[in-house]
């Protein structure tokens, strides 16, 4: 493995941009972060020419909302469905169909499966809890929903406990309006770590994963990035390099994008992107060994080899040892990287202490120069808001709508005493 690193040359505030708010309602659970988590999938879906959105009120219920793209108005449904909101890992995960059906999951930390179906194409209205399969059903978290092109659903989560757990995968036949079990043990912990991942889907179909090793529900125990890819739809999985994986894929057998220690500050369940040619970009943050703070970094490969881009802007150190949800002065950060010409420009969303917790962005010109220029698309805080956005819209238009709320995270998994905050949605174009 031949990793490439290099460190950024930053331009800060030489670039202006702005996004535009559209408030959805006035009333979000806003006592911990469970709005605005970013392992997300989705916060936000479009598809056929209608945006959807999902979230807790202050009163713990599920909310739905929906509008035509691009509209101010949204049509609001307070759903039947209470969460565990005190449990910032109990986040909100929607996607729509080929057919136009959306499908929710929401309450899920080491629990059994909370999942629901629209009665009908477009419909906020909601079926009873259904079950997926059946099995493996009684210890779910992490649930997250990916659309194929064909209009196919995959559902990804993870069976057991933190430092002792599995990767599973479902997939939605559209057809039959059936799921079926694809992977019953995709990543294997054997039974002494488990995997955090992060996964998206390019627009060939293309489903590309990476994802840390955790040993223990200490989060300094993360280490290491590895990836795979599956160009069936999750049948059979693959290293960049085209060599095929034997499932389960564990520590011995995973391809390594980047090697990192244990207690270097490496985050779990951050974001990837991949761009119309197919080429993996994963942000995350670590802080190297030669460095006294953790910095923002993105690891891609468009060539032969992995290259690792460390940002370097940060000043301020931090600690994530200890268990439950963190109080982080930096939010997880999400990618979107895009093809011109011969180069390859990258936007990084973040939240940081530093600038003041506003929505910020960093953009490059060329990844591979690693030169970046940092503004902000907010002139408000949003407190521990981390970014996740419609990945549906930006694949189709570019166009990026994240999900916004102000929220208060109290460290190890502890709850607030604020009033409900604002819901919206930050439409933003990128400018150069």
């Amino acid at each position: 493995m031949f990793i490439g690193l290099s460190c950024c040359v930053l331009h800060r505030n030489s670039f202006a941009q702005s996004g535009h708010l559209s408030v959805i309602d006035s009333g979000g659970w806003a006592n911990n972060s469970v709005n605005t988590v970013i392992f997300r999938k989705n916060s936000l879906v479009t598809s056929s020419r209608y945006q959807y959105a999902a979230y807790y009120d202050s009163s713990a219920y599920v909310v739905l909302a929906k509008r035509k793209s691009g509209a101010s108005q949204w049509e609001i449904k307070r759903t039947p469905f209470k969460g565990d909101v005190t449990d910032a890992h109990k986040s909100i995960s929607i996607m729509v169909d080929g057919d136009g059906y959306i499908h929710m999951a929401w309450g899920q930390h080491n629990n059994p499966l909370n999942y629901a179906v629209g009665i009908a194409p477009g419909s906020l209205d909601l079926s009873g809890k259904k079950s997926m399969t059946g099995e493996k059903e009684n210890k779910l978290s992490y649930p997250e929903f990916y659309r194929l092109p064909t209009g196919d659903l995959l559902f990804f989560y993870r069976d057991g406990g933190s430092g002792n757990g599995n990767l599973i995968l479902n997939r939605y036949d559209l057809k039959n309006k059936k799921w079926n079990r694809l992977q019953d043990n995709l990543i294997n912990g054997q039974g002494k770590r488990n995997a955090y991942w992060q996964i998206t889907t390019d627009v060939l179909g293309t489903i590309h994963l990476s994802w840390v090793w955790r040993e223990s529900p200490d989060v300094a125990s993360n280490h290491d990035i590895a990836y795979a890819s599956s160009k069936d739809g999750g049948i059979t999985w693959q290293k960049s390099t085209g060599e095929a994986y034997k499932l389960p894929i564990n520590a011995e057998t995973a391809e390594y994008a980047v090697k990192i220690p244990q207690r270097s500050e490496l985050i779990n369940q951050t974001s990837m992107f991949a761009d119309a040619s197919g080429h993996p970009f994963i942000a995350t943050y670590w802080k190297d060994n030669a460095q006294s703070v953790p910095q923002y970094h993105i690891v891609y490969k468009t060539g032969d080899h992995w290259e690792v881009n460390n940002l370097g802007f940060r000043k301020t150190d931090f600690s994530l040892s200890g268990t439950g949800t963190k109080q982080i002065p930096v939010s997880r950060p999400q990618i979107v990287a895009w093809a011109e010409k011969k180069h390859f420009k990258t936007a990084l969303i973040f939240r940081d202490e530093e600038r003041g917790n506003k929505v910020s962005v960093a953009i490059t010109n060329d990844i591979a120069g690693n030169q970046w220029q940092i503004s902000d698309l907010t002139d408000y805080a949003v407190g521990s808001w981390e970014p996740s956005y419609d990945t549906l819209l930006w694949n189709d238009k570019h166009i990026l709508n994240l999900f916004i709320q102000k929220t208060t995270q109290i460290d190890g998994e502890g709850t607030a005493k604020v009033s409900s905050q604002p819901v919206g949605v930050i439409e933003w174009t990128p400018k150069f």
